[in-house]
């Protein structure tokens, strides 16, 4: 297979800011076609180096060759709007309404990244998010030779993004993307980037190729290691004795990718969680009862309930604008309902992370606070230090002694991440924790949480991040109520889907169709008949299985110290949660059957 056309290469570039090299002799090259995705830690070069590739900044060393008359799509982390145009014309820049609207690809742009957005709306007063999309929207519109997108996923919710996923996938142009939305570099890219220490290693593949790469990367140079010494031991054996002894050389061997992971166990223990949890909580956790909830003119939930119980970990999803946030703050007792009531247990020791960055105090300093708060945390795998979380997350040397106040949006965001965790809850509602952080301290915090025991409630548009932390998704779907999805945002993206299309309002997607729903049963027929007794039927199982999963919970509690008996209630209560997953899948073809 022929290579592709170069369309942009660095030859030997280096950029410094200070003293500190971001980028030192790097050579790299965009061919035609290609869709490349750039990771690495927050402050390693990553949007440096976008910068120099568009011409944006230029290098302090090297040369950068571009094709000529390239164009090149720009989607920087800050728009540059005049705050006194109308959306229409920050967008569509002079476009008539026929020329968009009678192409389909246009159109599909337009409908997805501006719904609900009045054209004629004056940019100033449009939210960070709602600019985020104009702005893709209006590089989207364009026709590419590169397209080059800095946080493209930022204030995109999780079906806004699988639809970008796809749209970007179907699109001709070179891509170059830099994001910490693993999710999105695997349905995307087709080679990944690493920027670390001044220098940009290149992988092949998405985030999962690149995660296994780097790890087979890592072990023949720890094999090489290995050889290394041995070498240095004999020549010092060789000195010592004079003649130099025979032996073996070692051997290596190189399997598939799968052979590095074979032996890892699961990332955490979802039994030895819930125990611990149980130990910690009770039974009651928080109970939303028969709850109506609105925010201005709009009905949130209506007659909602929701049980989260001790060791539950719940991912809740929605188009932008559902509610989530607002029901975080229910939950977390900073909102009230109007009708029904919120329930917290008596243990309950609950922290809510907010999309809010502001900091308290600024001149506090990064060590001192944290000192305070609390020297040592403790998880289900031991005690871990103030000083020994401050360095997982990042903080160290200089960062140690800084301001709050001097900190960075993604080191606040640690910040207040870490300070939570601290505090020891066994509560975390966490409202879009991966936003401004790199993937290296998303990794930190998944591991954290892995042996964190406790309830969790994550509102995320990170899919990977979502489906990594949490084992139930729960969405919001417009019509009151919290719905689980037994099949997680892969059904959830399904019944959006089918939902638009029942509405008129579908939307074409370039990834895959989505599967028919049921087709509903005629009103009187025998099928509605049967459809209404397995609803009645499955209720009542579902209430006697979420009853004996509350009994079990208890016992957790109760036989605390009673290895044997642990284990037994550990089993039972496998099996009654794979029996209600499967009532609940039951029960969902059966109410679509019925409208």
């Amino acid at each position: 297979m022929p290579e592709p056309r170069s369309l942009l290469s660095l030859e030997r570039v280096s950029k410094s800011y200070g003293v500190r090299p971001l980028l030192s002799d790097v050579s790299l090259g965009i061919g035609e076609g290609e869709r490349i995705g750039i990771v690495g830690r927050n402050g390693d070069g990553k949007t440096t180096l976008l910068r120099i590739m568009t011409g944006a900044e230029e290098p302090d060393e090297g040369r950068v060759s571009r094709q000529r008359g390239l164009l090149v799509g720009v989607l920087a982390q800050q728009d540059d709007f005049d705050d006194t145009h109308t959306v229409r014309e920050v967008v569509l820049q002079g476009m008539a309404d026929h020329e968009w609207a009678a192409d389909s690809r246009l159109r599909e742009i337009v409908d997805v990244l501006l719904a609900g957005v009045d054209l004629d709306r004056a940019v100033h007063g449009l939210s960070g998010g709602e600019r985020r999309r104009c702005a893709l929207a209006g590089l989207l519109l364009g026709d590419h030779d590169l397209v080059v997108l800095d946080e493209p996923t930022n204030h995109l919710d999780v079906e806004a993004v699988a639809w970008l996923a796809a749209h970007l996938a179907a699109r001709p142009s070179a891509l170059v993307v830099v994001t910490h939305d693993r999710w999105f570099l695997d349905a995307v890219c087709q080679q990944t980037w690493e920027v670390h220490d001044g220098a940009v290693d290149t992988y092949d593949g998405g985030y999962a190729a690149f995660v296994l790469a780097k790890a087979e990367r890592q072990r023949q140079a720890a094999a090489s290691e290995v050889r290394r010494q041995n070498l240095v031991r004999k020549e010092l054996a060789w000195l010592r004795r004079g003649a130099p002894a025979r032996t073996s050389k070692p051997k290596f061997r190189i399997d598939a990718a799968n052979a590095l992971i074979e032996d890892v166990p699961p990332p955490r223990d979802r039994l030895e969680l819930q125990r611990f949890a149980a130990q910690r909580l009770g039974k009651d956790v928080i109970d939303v009862e028969d709850v109506d909830f609105a925010r201005g003119t709009r009905q949130l939930l209506s007659h909602a309930t929701w049980r989260l119980g001790p060791g539950d970990r719940v991912g809740l999803v929605g188009v932008n604008g559902a509610g989530k946030t607002s029901v975080l703050a229910l939950l977390s007792g900073e909102a009230a309902p109007s009708v029904g009531k919120v329930r917290h247990g008596r243990t309950v020791a609950l922290q809510h992370l907010t999309q809010d960055v502001e900091v308290d105090d600024p001149e506090a300093r990064v060590l001192a606070t944290v000192e305070g708060i609390r020297r040592v945390t403790r998880t289900t795998d031991g005690e871990i230090t103030a000083m020994s979380m401050l360095e997982r997350f990042g903080f160290t040397g200089d960062k140690l002694t800084a301001r709050i106040g001097d900190l960075s949006g993604g080191e606040r965001r640690r910040f207040q991440l870490l300070r939570l965790l601290l505090t020891e809850p066994n509560v975390l509602l966490l409202d879009e924790p991966t936003n401004d952080l790199d993937i290296e301290t998303l990794n930190v915090l998944e591991d954290f949480l892995d042996g964190w025991p406790g309830t969790l409630v994550v509102v995320s548009h990170d899919r990977y991040f979502l489906e990594r932390v949490t084992d139930s998704v729960w969405a919001l779907l417009g019509d009151g109520r919290i719905s689980m999805l037994p099949r997680g945002v892969d059904e959830y993206l399904e019944r959006r889907a089918a939902a638009l299309a029942g509405s008129g309002g579908s939307i074409e997607r370039n990834d895959q169709p989505a599967p028919a729903s049921a087709a509903k049963a005629k009103a009187g027929s025998a099928e509605e008949r049967a459809a209404r007794k397995t609803v009645a039927r499955l209720d009542k199982v579902l209430e006697r299985l979420s009853a004996r999963e509350a009994e079990l919970s208890a016992e957790l509690t109760a036989h605390a110290t009673d290895p044997e008996r642990l284990t037994a209630i550990g089993t039972e209560l496998t099996a009654l949660q794979e029996e209600k997953e499967a009532a609940e899948l039951e029960w969902l073809e059966a109410a679509e059957a019925l409208g």
